[in-house]
């Protein structure tokens, strides 16, 4: 999605033309970004998801209301400009059956918000060499984090913070704030809430970045569940959804799996699964989106932009 022009690389791709998503439109630098060296099935129709509140018992039954700043969908939070979501899951109506797309079986996951934000307290050093970016951490009001909000942000920090992550590029710095207008918010969100915030055509749990709002949306039942590509790696995943959500952010598109057997690239859609001929199927009815390859290809589950650490490592 859409960053100013003065943004960070990405990986390669054509210009974005006007309603566009999955494409980026800016490079600054000649050189691509290095590519980097999921079962039950979710629910059908929006009656089924209903069943499965009542079913998990997790629509909760208090609001949390700690932290000093709430924030809602209608708030823009970030200098992004208004433009159609990007995530995992393409837009465009299909009904297909990709195993690898199914989430897991696991534990409770948060199931319904408030469609509200709180912020998680808290605030890092710069991190990287390069244009800062800030950011905040929220926790979708309305919704319980088993391990707690505190270890939610420990874990979208440490991720960040790491020379395999986005600052590896020598040209991204980040910093989290917990006050102001930071230029971006990554959220922790409810399994209706992001259907709602992401879209929901393609009928399998996924993650977005919404730039017309400046927020990463991360799948409560994602971060609980994780991918059947990441084979039970639920640490992975996680560190995979920031950084690829995050990616977004950074106006990287998606991409397919370059060689067989290597690490997918990290802006692969790996919550489907890290198969072109998967995930082909999901695109192949979406004109707009990125046109996977049916090629056989398949590469190994990776959670990071830099594998090897990139050029700046601390």
């Amino acid at each position: 999605m859409n960053r100013p022009s003065d943004g960070p690389p990405r990986h390669g791709g054509r210009r974005r033309a006007s309603g566009d998503p999955l494409r980026a439109s800016w490079d600054p630098v000649s050189q691509r970004l290095r590519p980097s060296r999921g079962r039950s099935r979710g629910p059908a129709i929006a009656a089924l998801a209903v069943v499965l509140v009542v079913l998990t018992g997790f629509v909760v039954v208090r609001a949390t209301t700690d932290g000093p700043e709430t924030t809602d969908a209608s708030s823009p939070a970030a200098a992004a400009e208004a433009g159609p979501v990007v995530g995992e899951a393409p837009q465009g109506r299909v009904d297909v059956d990709i195993p690898t797309a199914e989430l897991p079986a696991g534990g409770e996951f948060p199931v319904q918000g408030r469609s509200t934000w709180r912020v998680v307290p808290g605030t890092t050093p710069q991190f990287g060499a390069g244009r800062v970016y800030t950011y905040t951490v929220e926790i979708e009001d309305g919704t319980v984090v088993t391990e707690g909000d505190q270890a939610f942000a420990t874990a979208v920090d440490a991720t960040l913070d790491d020379p395999r992550s986005w600052v590896g590029s020598g040209q991204i710095a980040m910093r989290r704030v917990d006050t102001g207008a930071p230029d971006f918010r990554i959220s922790l969100t409810s399994q209706l809430t992001t259907r709602a915030q992401c879209g929901y055509d393609i009928r399998y749990e996924a993650s977005c970045w919404k730039s017309d709002i400046g927020r990463v949306v991360i799948n409560g039942a994602r971060w609980v569940r994780g991918a059947a590509a990441f084979d039970g790696q639920l640490g992975l995943y996680r560190q995979y959804a920031v950084n690829h959500e995050v990616g977004h952010v950074f106006r990287n598109p998606h991409v397919p799996c370059a060689q067989a057997g290597a690490l997918a690239p990290v802006m692969m859609q790996q919550s489907f699964g890290v198969s072109n001929d998967y995930l082909a199927q999901l695109t192949e009815e979406n004109p707009q989106g990125l046109q996977i390859p049916r090629d056989g290809k398949v590469c190994q589950p990776n959670a990071w932009p830099f594998p090897e650490g990139g050029p700046y490592r601390g």
